[in-house]
């Protein structure tokens, strides 16, 4: 049984500089490699995540699992007051 913050894939994506975010909506971003929040611009935007990017995230710990529709976070982390 897969556990963790299931978040639809569609919203897992690259940017051109290779960061692996999940859009929270309104120009910002949660990367997941860092965990930090950071504001983007649409134009940064590089490709979907494939298997191989979300497969070296679970290797780092920051994601349980994945299928293809459903990415499994550990947990959601809230997005800070001052953005």
């Amino acid at each position: 049984m897969t556990y963790g913050v299931a978040i639809n894939r569609q919203w897992i994506y690259v940017l051109r500089d290779g960061s692996i975010v999940m859009d929270w909506g309104d120009g910002k971003a949660l990367d997941l490699i860092n965990g930090e929040f950071t504001k983007y611009d649409p134009g940064l935007f590089s490709h979907a995540a494939q298997d191989d990017e979300l497969e070296t995230l679970k290797h780092m710990g920051r994601l349980v699992s994945y299928d293809r529709l459903q990415v499994y976070l550990p947990s959601m982390p809230e997005l800070p007051k001052n953005n």
